[in-house]
């Protein structure tokens, strides 16, 4: 049975205390009245106009979809409604951020420039500096700094902490907030430098909360949802984030890396987190037994008793389930058939995609002994294009205390920041000096999988003292053993 939200809020003080973390009260710590923080009317929003001419962004307005840009006035007029002593940032931050970019749009060029080196004391990460190149136009916004905030494993919260930062940011920061960025954190968008320390002060002390990572560092890791409510995840996603995240503080926020490093949790190969195509390090669940099939679940497909792909094909008329064209010919390794009795998968040739999982989750789940993939350098477009990860361990345990996870992104941290290049990432290094290098570095015997094409373009090359007789080998002697 399904636990209770009471159960599940037992169970969460009790972690918590366990990791002596103090429960956060909302009453105790917020900044604003209700009546503050509801402080206009939609009459108020449809009458309000800002102090610049935004003519061309307000184009963005226009549409079916949610704008950002109204978004931004409404937080422009609620500023606007606060008691100057509310706010330890310009009442019009919103106003001159909307000015300067409608200047942006008109000029066809940015008006920020990168603050370089500004942050926390003792961290070299965490904080992105912005100031804005036209501070006399918009002088709200002359400081535009930008917070990362390491979010929670898998975004779980509580209602009293999200109102407690939200609180926190409209008090500090301009009140705008990005939930959440490409790599997971929770962004508090545009602050001044003088906010910076009161504000990581009320993280650490009042939230127990960190900062993320930004610059060429470890950044935040992050998880799918995992053990917590997926019936697929087959490593704890969410306690290895956690143990990773603790165990590597000093690379998240001290950056010595050429350039960003992220690590990602995958429970299962569906990849909700899109590991394999964002992260340098991917951990991804899988098994090595065989997938579990209820032959009867089966049949009951078939026969259109059970739902494909468990309804969520719903509200249009499909046709009858051709286990067949849906499932046997889609199959990646040509592992399954069926002879329209019995299903069955040579599990020696599945390569773990979950197609067939995912279409009769009633009839087939994973395997019992499971552990995860480990797959290294995928990255979007920076130097070399984007490229995805490549399988590199295809099977690893993953317990407590995660030693073998951890001395293996050891040896790429020896590695990797004494050979890359300035901006270039896991993955571009990997390509520029060759697979076999990056394999010997972490201590991986090549594998005939990562040959590209055999006998005409490998992606793994030989040395010498790998080859029988080494270089000065004869054809002669290759043809005493065999004869034409």
């Amino acid at each position: 049975m399904p636990l209770t939200p009471e159960e599940l809020d037992k169970i969460a003080k009790e972690v918590a205390e366990e990791k002596g973390e103090k429960e956060l009260k909302y009453d105790k710590l917020r900044y604003f009245t209700d009546e503050e923080l509801k402080n206009y009317t939609d009459e108020d929003l449809k009458k309000f106009k800002i102090k610049h001419d935004i003519s061309m962004i307000e184009e963005l307005e226009k549409g079916p979809w949610t704008s950002f840009i109204s978004d931004i006035k409404r937080e422009a007029l609620h500023r606007s409604k606060l008691p100057e002593d509310k706010m330890m940032i310009s009442k019009e931050v919103c106003e001159d951020l909307l000015g300067q970019l409608e200047l942006s749009y008109h000029d066809k060029e940015t008006h920020w420039k990168h603050g370089g080196i500004v942050g926390v004391f003792g961290y070299g990460g965490g904080v992105i500096g912005r100031y804005s190149d036209v501070p006399d136009k918009f002088p709200g916004v002359a400081h535009f700094h930008t917070i990362r905030v390491n979010q929670p494993a898998s975004k779980f919260y509580t209602t009293d902490y999200l109102r407690t930062i939200c609180d926190l940011w409209e008090y500090r920061g301009s009140g705008l907030t990005n939930m959440h960025g490409s790599t997971g954190d929770i962004v508090f968008l545009g602050t001044t430098t003088e906010q910076l320390e009161p504000i990581f002060y009320d993280l650490t002390h009042d939230l127990t909360q960190d900062l993320g990572g930004s610059g060429s560092n470890l950044r935040t890791p992050s998880c799918c949802i995992g053990k917590a409510r997926c019936e697929y995840a087959m490593i704890d996603t969410q306690d290895m984030c956690y143990e990773m995240t603790m165990h590597y503080q000093d690379e998240l926020h001290r950056p010595a890396f050429p350039y960003k490093f992220k690590f990602k949790f995958s429970g299962c190969p569906n990849d909700c987190v899109a590991a394999i195509a964002r992260s340098d390090m991917a951990y991804i669940g899988t098994w090595k037994d065989d997938i579990r099939i209820d032959q009867e679940a089966v049949k009951a497909y078939v026969g259109g008793e059970l739902k494909r792909n468990a309804g969520d094909m719903a509200g249009r008329d499909w046709g009858p389930f051709d286990i067949k064209a849906e499932v046997i010919d889609l199959c990646p390794s040509q592992c399954m058939s069926w002879d329209g009795n019995k299903l069955t998968i040579d599990n020696k040739e599945c390569v773990r995609c979950m197609h067939c999982i995912n279409t009769m989750p009633r009839a087939l789940r994973v395997g019992t002994d499971t552990g995860c993939s480990i797959l290294f350098g995928s990255k979007a477009p920076i130097l070399e294009g984007a490229q995805l990860s490549l399988l590199t361990i295809p099977f690893m345990y993953a317990e407590r205390p995660y030693d073998n996870l951890k001395d293996l992104a050891d040896k790429v941290f020896e590695w990797w920041p004494e050979e890359g290049k300035n901006r270039e990432r896991l993955g571009e290094l990997i390509q520029r000096q060759g697979l076999r290098v990056f394999l010997e570095k972490i201590g991986v015997r090549a594998i005939p999988q990562m040959v590209k094409e055999p006998r005409s373009n490998p992606y793994i090359f030989w040395k010498e003292e790998d080859v029988p007789g080494g270089w000065k080998r004869t054809i002669a002697d290759y043809r005493k053993k065999h004869a034409r």
